[in-house]
């Protein structure tokens, strides 16, 4: 357990850790391709170990230091005698299950408890319509999985149909891996494509290596040629879901955090909070190679649809609270699928310091505090095993005397020395 000590303000410019989703999608795309790729400051967390050993099960050479030298195996997935362990690493799983198709041999994927409760049915179907062998293990839609158990090669190709779009990470997953269908591939969605920064940041990875896809403007619809990718050196941005615990800091405390890794434009579309935290009354400022928040005297509430940022609701929720009048935050049904029940958990967490927030199926209502701060009150909050959960209620503590975080090692998932750079706040 850990005790946040409260600031009065803060003035402080650090860097973060490089982007986990960039760095998975560019780390499947390098072990894909043939020949030699350097990635330039990667993220090394516990996803991206689990990411970097799956693929090495598969026959992916790498040496891991400050720099990953990946040597990429062309698209042809070695033999695994061993499951394929991914912990609690949603992406991961959504996009090793798509890799392992490509093989022509037995793969069992597995994972963590909470992934046995992750839906990826989704994927499996597109999959299928791919000339896939691939099911569910318990038949429950979710992991672990069995893919390949008839011993095909590869994926087919052809036209399939990804029943919908509410994880970009399905239709992610499909994309990287289908310039290596035997057929040239076509992929159509049905229904509303959620998260969609992070589908247009696989299409930027894939043309970065060499693979240019022909979509629909709504992605609807996409064309993938056939092809290889082509080894390269790829620089990894600094992670933007990760600056957000600390832009928020600047914005609840009134002070200024400047993020220096985090360029704008950036490909992550978790960078666009700063456009709500201009919104909510701070000032954004360019800052070298990246962006500085300066907090404001008074912060106000916000309706926002954020089905394009998921990852940064439990930063945007912490810092309603203390803004005044409410903030709306809708289109958030998915966060129930991620590493907890997100949107139930931050309702619940914030509740215990004495926020009024109102939970329904896909939205929430945060009525802010405003300057009266001292209707809140410490307490010990739980993480849910969530390293989302765990930094974001962090944020509550630099206001709010008392507030403890339990099982705070869960950063370790995508930032294993957030408490330490956390504590540069001053």
């Amino acid at each position: 357990m850990i005790e946040i000590t409260p600031l009065e303000t803060t003035s402080t410019t650090l860097k973060v850790p490089g982007s986990k989703s960039l760095t998975q999608r560019a780390l499947v795309a390098a072990s894909l391709a043939a020949g030699v790729s350097r990635i330039l400051d990667p993220l090394e967390s516990e996803d991206t170990e689990y990411s970097s050993a799956a693929l090495m099960q598969m026959g992916v050479k790498m040496e891991k230091g400050s720099e990953w030298i990946i040597t990429g195996n062309g698209g042809k997935i070695a033999e695994s005698d061993e499951p394929i362990f991914l912990g609690n690493n949603g992406t991961a799983t959504r996009f090793l299950t798509s890799v392992a198709a490509l093989g022509s041999t037995l793969f069992t994927l597995d994972g963590e408890p909470r992934m046995h409760q992750r839906p990826i049915e989704p994927l499996m179907s597109a999959l299928r319509g791919w000339g896939v062998d691939i099911k569910s293990i318990r038949n429950t839609g979710c992991p672990p999985l069995l893919i390949n158990e008839a011993g095909r090669d590869g994926i087919l190709g052809g036209e399939t149909v990804l029943p919908e779009g509410h994880s970009s990470q399905y239709l992610s997953s499909l994309l990287l891996v289908a310039p290596y269908a035997r057929e040239p591939a076509t992929l159509r969605v049905e229904g509303a494509v959620f998260s969609r920064p992070y589908v247009a940041m696989t299409l930027s990875v894939m043309n970065d290596f060499g693979i240019c896809v022909d979509c629909a403007e709504d992605y609807s619809w996409f064309s993938i040629p056939q092809g290889c990718y082509r080894a390269r050196d790829y620089q990894v941005e600094g992670d933007a879901s990760s600056a957000s615990y600390f832009w928020a800091a600047a914005a609840i405390t009134g002070g200024r955090v400047a993020v220096e890794n985090v360029p704008v434009p950036s490909l992550q579309g978790d960078s666009m909070l700063v456009a709500l935290f201009a919104r909510m009354g701070c000032s954004v400022e360019m800052a070298g190679n990246g962006v500085a928040v300066i907090g404001a005297d008074r912060l106000s509430g916000i309706t926002i649809d954020m089905g394009d940022m998921p990852d940064v609701v439990p930063t945007l929720a912490v810092v309603a609270a203390f803004a005044e009048g409410t903030t709306t935050i809708n289109n958030i049904g998915h966060l129930r699928i991620k590493e907890c029940d997100r949107l139930s958990a931050i309702v619940k967490e914030l509740g215990k310091l004495g926020v009024e927030v109102e939970e329904f199926d896909a939205s929430m209502i945060i009525h802010g505090v405003g300057g009266d701060v001292h209707r809140l009150h410490g307490a010990e909050l739980e993480t849910y095993d969530d390293h989302r959960m765990a930094m974001s209620l962090a944020l509550a503590g630099l206001r709010i005397p008392g507030v403890k975080i339990t099982g705070e090692e869960c950063v370790a998932k995508s930032f294993p020395d957030f408490w330490e750079r956390f504590a540069l706040l001053k």
